[in-house]
């Protein structure tokens, strides 16, 4: 009798709607919880992520076997309870922060089991690079700050030979990049060993000190860090130049594909899916792909009827690679045009957006020691509050950086791209912290190159070679789904890969190259773009259809951003509710 009562009682209390109240609250504390685990389990792991806190402004992250897999275990625990929740019985906000945490977890965990750490670099970059940039991670106010920073660049030996062991380990196994991307990446690293110490960028933080220190301290932090530079930061990066030339690039693997790897099938899998946060297959992506190739083929062939060229598609190209006219003649040129189209687009946001960051960004170039194998523009976030974002533009080749991009460019990469986006994202208030900083590609890739997209809408591409220029890039991003399943897992090689971006984009066949050897280097990245932006702009279509008049631009815009970075899924979730509301208000 007493456990039929208490089934009778639970039934009442369903059917009056309580229960699912009651689970909803019960989970949401359950969240919360592990939220907070996750939070301080972060911190834990890593000296970077609480800059001040005794201690860790001296140490560099800990890349042993043993700190790795307790690493893994204890993410494994905390995924484990995450996804015992039912994410449907919780609130809109506390969705998306399950959402973006099991996202986030299992990628951590995932790449932990792919091996990823047995390649800490791409064809455009690597470990060498990031960690150059701790200076950038705390402010030198006092004389601890200086000796902190000292300690850790002492400690770069041992963070080297960490990561050049599991390089080794990937060399036994069958896990190391391709041997043809590898070609010219020394020249990266060896860009860091300076013969004057001074010229370092890691002795940056010396040049100019805080007035308060008196002559005798200042003297002697410098003299220390010169010593160290020279002892320890330089004979870091020459060893692993010696080790990158003489063990690294000799044994790179010989096939492209992903899915050459050991557990090759499943790992590229697991990439396509990480990176459109659908379930999509690589052939579903690469059908996709054709389609838009095929759709964006026959406006570029209107705009070239529409100047009166007299000549084939390949033609039209080969006069947009070579002539004069759009180049510029200096670095300075190149980032005075990028500079003024951001700024150009900076007035036009108050009519596309009702929320605006505060936090500002400059333009610059992107440093000399990445530039000849990194791609054509990029944003950089700050790594501070006291310091602003960054977009860069690469001034190195200029004959091979057309200024009938730029404008599609500087669109993506500063406003309404990436900095409008990851800026709204870390100014969030009243959510987890690690919804300030998670950047899911295709949410935010797919907000950029919409972005370009809404550019049409802000009055630019007025001359149709800048038009033609953005729908190039449109192209490149759908001919990236075509080429990146297609050398990932059909078999495609290189050459063939380069012909088709080439065949089909007005890139320079400079750009071809180094954005090949790029897919080649990171698995599934390329299919980002595309898929982002085909969903934002499907959620759109379906907005304007369903809302009719009373769609507001505006307030669409702030509904895909005021929530930060989620996958795709959860996005439609959260515009599909915005839409019903929308419609229950107009109807009073």
């Amino acid at each position: 009798m007493k456990y039929i009562s208490i089934f009778l009682s639970l039934f009442f209390i369903a059917s009056c709607g309580q229960l699912p109240k009651e689970t909803s609250r019960w989970n949401s504390l359950a969240l919360k919880e592990i939220i907070n685990e996750y939070h301080q389990y972060q911190k834990a792991l890593s000296p970077f992520s609480q800059p001040g806190v005794a201690d860790n402004n001296a140490k560099l992250p800990d890349l042993s076997p043993d700190t790795l897999l307790k690493n893994y275990q204890g993410k494994k625990k905390i995924y484990q309870k995450l996804v015992k929740i039912d994410p449907e019985s919780l609130s809109q906000n506390d969705q998306i922060n399950w959402s973006v945490l099991t996202y986030k977890i299992k990628n951590q965990l995932d790449n932990y089991v792919n091996k990823e750490h047995y390649m800490p670099l791409t064809a455009e970059s690597g470990f060498h690079v990031g960690i150059s940039w701790i200076s950038k991670r705390v402010q030198f106010k006092v004389e601890q700050d200086y000796q902190d920073y000292l300690k850790r660049m002492a400690a770069l030996p041992k963070y080297f030979d960490q990561q050049m062991a599991w390089m080794d380990l990937g060399i036994k196994e069958g896990i190391t990049q391709p041997a043809v991307v590898l070609i010219g990446f020394e020249d990266s690293i060896k860009a860091y060993i300076k013969e004057d110490v001074t010229d370092s960028g890691y002795y940056q933080p010396f040049k100019k000190m805080p007035e308060h220190f008196d002559a005798k301290l200042t003297a002697e932090l410098r003299a220390k860090a010169q010593q160290v530079i020279r002892d320890k930061v330089i004979t870091s990066y020459q060893k692993y130049y010696d080790y990158m030339v003489n063990q690294y690039q000799p044994n790179g693997r010989k096939n492209i594909a992903a899915n050459s790897l050991p557990n090759g099938e499943n790992y590229y899998k697991n990439r396509v899916e990480h990176y459109t946060t659908l379930p999509m297959s690589a052939d579903d992506v690469y059908q996709k792909g054709l389609e838009e190739v095929a759709r964006i083929r026959a406006e570029m062939e209107d705009i070239i009827t529409s100047v009166n060229y007299q000549g084939d598609f390949a033609s039209f190209v080969e006069f947009l690679r070579t002539d004069p006219q759009f180049y510029a003649q200096t670095p300075e040129e190149l980032l005075k045009e990028a500079s003024f189209i951001a700024k150009k687009m900076d007035a036009e946001l108050p009519r596309l957006f009702k929320t605006l960051p505060r936090t500002p960004y400059g333009v610059m170039a992107v440093p000399a020691n990445i530039a000849p194998k990194y791609t054509t523009g990029r944003y950089a976030g700050p790594s501070r509050d006291d310091q602003p974002g960054n977009y860069w533009v690469n001034t190195y080749r200029l004959d091979r950086r057309p200024l009938y991009v730029l404008e599609a460019l500087t669109l993506h990469e500063a406003v309404p791209g990436h900095h409008l986006q990851g800026s709204l994202a870390k100014e969030m208030k009243n959510v987890p912290e690690f919804r300030n900083n998670t950047y899911i590609s295709a949410f935010g890739e797919g907000w950029g190159l919409y972005s370009e997209f809404l550019g049409l809408e802000a009055g630019f591409y007025q001359d149709p070679y800048s038009n033609f220029g953005r729908l190039t890039y449109e192209m490149w991003r759908a001919c990236r789904l075509v080429v990146d399943t297609g050398m990932h897992s059909k078999g495609w090689s290189r050459d063939q890969a380069m012909s088709f971006l080439a065949d089909n984009t007005a890139l320079s066949l400079h750009n071809v190259k180094t954005e090949i050897d790029r897919y080649i280097s990171w698995p599934g990245q390329a299919l980002s773009y595309k898929i982002g932006e085909l969903t934002i702009k499907k959620l759109r279509k379906k907005a304007e259809d369903t809302l009719g008049a009373t769609f507001d631009l505006r307030e669409f815009h702030d509904e895909i951003l005021k929530n930060g970075s989620m996958p795709l899924s959860m996005l439609e979730q959260v515009i599909n509710q915005y839409i019903s509301d929308q419609q229950l208000l107009s109807k009073g």
